[in-house]
C-alpha cells in the first residue's frame, strides 16, 4: 500500500501593493505634498496673469476692429482692413519665430500640448499671441494660455528656488496650464478634463476604453429619453430641472447628428491637414512665408467681406464673438453668408494654423455651429441640435479629445437635453477623423547634403 506524501504548502510571499496602497503612499510623500501646496499657491498669480492677458487681448482686438475704424470714419471695418493688420502680425510672428527662444510656442496645426512649458519661451509666446490674435488670426487664445500658465508655474518655482525634478516639472506645468485655461472656459472642470486628455494620461489605452463607454452612454441616453416619453414612466434618475423648456430631441435629430458628424469630421480633418501643409511650407523660410500666409488669411477675410457685404471680422477673428451672435440670432445669417463664411474662414483657419500662433478650439467651434445652422432646415433636424452636433463634431475632429469636446459643448449650450446628440456626434467625428489618412509631419525633411533652408 502506498502512502501519499503531503506536499507542504509553500510559504506565501509578500503580496504586491494594490493601486490604492500605491496612491496612499504617494499622497504621504513629502515631495508630493509640497508639490500640491505649491500648485495651490501658484493658482492665484497664474489665474491673475491669465485674466489680464485675456483682458489685454480683448481690449486690443476691440481697438483694432471697432475703435480705430470708427475714429477713421468707418462704421465697420472696410473689406481691405484685415490685409495690413495681418501683414503686421506676420512680420512680428516671423521675427519671434526666428529670433526668440521657443519660437513663440508650438505650431497650432500640431494640436494642443500640455508639456514643454518653459519660462524662457514666455516672452515669445506672449508677443506672438498679442500679434496674432487681436490683429485678425483665425485662432483662439487657449494654446498661448496653456503655455503661459505652465511657463509661469516653472518661473515661480525657479524664483523660490524649489527643487526641480522631472516629476515636479510635469506636475507644476500641468497645474499652471489648468489654472490659466480655466480662465477662458470659465470652468475648472473643463480645464482639468482637457489637460488630462491633452497630457495623454493612459496613452492610447485611454481612448480604447473611453470611446466605447462614451458611445454607450450616449446611446443609453437616447434610449432612456425615448422610453421615458413613449411610456410616460420615470426612473428616478438624478437630475436638476430648470424652468426653461429645452428642445425635445426626436429621431431625426439623432440620425442627422450622426450623419452630420461624419461629414464635419472629414472636412475638419482636411482643414487640419491643410494647416500641417502650411506649417511645412512656412518651415522652409519662416519669416517670409509667415508673412505670406498671414496676408493670404487677410485676403480670405477681405474676399468674404466683398462677396457678402458683411464685416471681415467674421473671418479674421477667433470666432468667439461671432459664435455668440450666431447663436443669439441664427436666422440673421442667410444661406449665402453661411456658405461664404464656412469657405473663407475655413481657408483662413488652415493658413493661420500653420503660420501664426494661437489655439485651434474657438474657430472650429464656430465652423461647426455655422454648419449646424446651415443644415438645420433638413427635415427632422432643429437648429439647436444641429448646432450642438456641429460644435461637438468639429471640436472632436480638430482636437482629437472627445471627452473634452463633449464637456465643452455641454457647458457652452447650458442644457442637458442635447447631451445625447453631443456625445454621438463627438464620438462619430473622432472615429471618422482617426480612420482617415493622417496628414504630413510638421517637420519637413531636410534637403540632401545637410543644406539648411533659408
Amino acid at each position: 500500500m502506498t502512502t501519499s506524501k503531503t506536499v507542504p504548502a509553500s510559504s506565501p510571499g509578500p503580496e504586491e501593493p494594490s493601486e490604492a496602497d500605491r496612491l496612499r503612499v504617494l499622497l504621504r510623500t513629502p515631495a508630493y505634498l509640497k508639490a500640491l501646496v505649491f500648485s495651490a499657491l501658484i493658482g492665484v498669480p497664474v489665474s491673475l496673469a491669465a485674466f489680464w492677458f485675456l483682458v489685454g487681448l480683448h481690449e486690443l482686438e476691440h481697438a483694432m476692429w471697432a475703435d480705430l475704424p470708427e475714429a477713421l470714419g468707418w462704421a465697420s471695418p472696410p473689406a481691405w482692413w484685415p490685409l495690413p493688420l495681418l501683414a503686421v502680425a506676420g512680420v512680428v510672428v516671423g521675427l519671434v519665430v526666428t529670433r526668440l527662444p521657443g519660437a513663440g510656442g508650438h505650431v497650432p496645426a500640431g494640436g494642443l500640448h500640455a508639456g514643454g512649458a518653459s519660462a524662457a519661451a514666455l516672452p515669445g509666446v506672449i508677443v506672438a499671441a498679442v500679434a496674432s490674435l487681436p490683429l485678425g488670426a483665425a485662432l483662439g487664445p487657449e494654446a498661448p494660455l496653456i503655455a503661459l500658465g505652465g511657463g509661469l508655474a516653472l518661473l515661480f518655482r525657479h524664483l523660490v528656488r524649489a527643487p526641480a525634478t522631472p516629476q515636479s516639472t510635469a506636475l507644476l506645468g500641468a497645474a499652471g496650464a489648468a489654472a490659466a485655461i480655466a480662465a477662458i472656459f470659465g470652468n475648472p472642470l473643463i480645464a482639468a478634463v482637457l489637460l488630462i486628455e491633452v497630457a495623454g494620461v493612459g496613452g492610447p489605452q485611454l481612448f480604447v476604453v473611453m470611446l466605447p463607454a462614451l458611445l454607450s452612454s450616449g446611446v443609453g441616453a437616447v434610449v432612456f429619453t425615448g422610453f421615458g416619453r413613449w411610456t410616460g414612466l420615470e426612473t428616478g434618475s438624478l437630475s436638476i430641472r430648470f424652468p426653461t423648456a429645452p428642445p425635445r430631441l426626436d429621431t431625426g435629430d439623432v440620425v442627422w447628428s450622426v450623419l452630420l458628424a461624419v461629414g464635419i469630421g472629414a472636412l475638419v480633418h482636411l482643414l487640419i491637414i491643410g494647416g500641417r501643409l502650411t506649417a511645412v511650407f512656412v518651415a522652409a523660410s519662416p519669416f517670409v512665408r509667415t508673412v505670406v500666409c498671414a496676408v493670404a488669411a487677410g485676403g480670405c477675410a477681405a474676399l468674404y467681406a466683398v462677396a457678402t457685404g458683411r464685416t471681415p471680422a467674421d473671418v479674421a477673428s477667433s470666432g468667439q464673438a461671432t459664435l455668440a451672435g450666431l447663436a443669439a440670432d441664427p436666422h440673421a445669417w442667410g444661406v449665402g453668408a453661411l456658405v461664404a463664411v464656412l469657405l473663407f474662414k475655413g481657408a483662413a483657419y488652415a493658413l493661420c494654423l500653420g503660420s501664426l500662433r494661437g489655439g485651434l478650439v474657438f474657430p472650429v467651434l464656430f465652423l461647426g455651429a455655422a454648419t449646424g445652422v446651415l443644415l438645420a432646415p433638413l427635415p427632422g433636424l432643429g437648429v439647436i441640435p444641429g448646432v450642438a452636433a456641429g460644435m461637438a463634431a468639429a471640436s472632436a475632429a480638430a482636437l482629437r479629445l472627445p471627452v473634452s469636446s463633449v464637456a465643452l459643448v455641454v457647458l457652452l449650450l447650458g442644457n442637458s437635453e442635447t447631451i445625447p446628440v453631443v456625445i454621438l456626434a463627438a464620438v462619430t467625428a473622432f472615429a471618422t477623423a482617426e480612420l482617415l489618412p493622417p496628414g504630413p509631419p510638421l517637420t519637413p525633411r531636410r534637403p540632401r547634403g545637410g543644406a539648411r533652408a533659408a
